[in-house]
């Protein structure tokens, strides 16, 4: 099934000038760039996209760091796009991500770890949505 995920370059992998060989990995892996900003997040919208971690120790250093430089907001299209995008990135810690995945490759440790993804269809949707405006999507995806 073709379907979309929401991919997001994070301050660290911007300030290191890595865009360019992250978008790159995502191409060479199948996936169609739908949709692409580069932004800078509010705290309000910080707080939002992570509302789902809110209760957690990290909360507080995570928004700050995402509203500390720019990012880049991406939908992503392929076959299995969820699943396939979350084995491209790899673990949330670089030292125990797989050789060859974009965090093991570009993340500087377990909180600056260059990219976000989305982690199930419906939270792909809404995540993209958050960024994107329908008019902003390319063949007239609905969100």
């Amino acid at each position: 099934m073709t379907n979309r995920t929401f991919a997001m370059i994070k301050p660290d992998a911007v300030k290191n000038n890595l865009i360019g060989q992250i978008i790159a990995k995502f191409t060479e892996a199948g996936f169609k760039v739908k949709a692409m900003k580069m932004t800078r997040l509010t705290k309000e919208s910080a707080q939002g996209f992570y509302e789902v971690h809110k209760e957690r120790p990290f909360y507080n250093d995570l928004v700050e760091f995402m509203i500390s430089g720019p990012v880049v907001a991406l939908a992503l299209e392929k076959e299995n796009a969820v699943a396939d995008y979350r084995k491209l990135i790899g673990s949330t810690d670089p030292a125990e991500a797989e050789e060859g995945t974009i965090r093991k490759l570009y993340a500087e440790n377990k909180s600056e770890n260059a990219v976000h993804g989305s982690d199930s269809d419906e939270n792909a949707a809404i995540e993209i949505a958050h960024f994107f405006s329908r008019h902003e999507l390319l063949n007239n995806y609905t969100v």
